[in-house]
């Protein structure tokens, strides 16, 4: 079963950029969705952005224009490019890998994004 650890996590002005990468320890070319959540203290956990294996993209409406998500099949690994990072960005950032047929959830364990002065 694949596993995932997320990494590029830390502290961050606000203005600033972050680049998570999610690396799959087994081949990500049959997962049908990838995507980003996050969770902040005393709320759920929400999609932050989510990519399919053709490559379409989606994204809340509170990060379109400044988040990007994207993956490499070759290299096993998605990323979270974030730029114009905002307080209300903080949050623990989870990757998710799910298939389809057969069906597979699987969470990474998260990293920790602050976005403070």
């Amino acid at each position: 079963q694949v596993q995932l650890v997320e990494s590029g996590g830390g502290l961050v002005q606000p203005g600033g950029s972050l680049r998570l990468s999610c690396a799959a320890s087994a081949s990500i070319f049959s997962i049908d969705v990838m995507g980003w959540y996050r969770q902040a203290p005393g709320k759920e956990r929400d999609l932050v952005a989510g990519i399919t294996s053709d490559g379409t993209r989606n994204y809340a409406d509170s990060v379109k224009g400044r988040f990007t998500i994207s993956r490499d099949n070759a290299k096993n690994t998605m990323y979270l490019q974030m730029n114009s990072l905002k307080p209300e960005d903080t949050a623990v950032y989870y990757c998710k890998a799910t298939r389809l047929r057969p069906w597979l959830g699987v969470w990474g364990q998260g990293t920790l994004v602050t976005v403070s002065s």
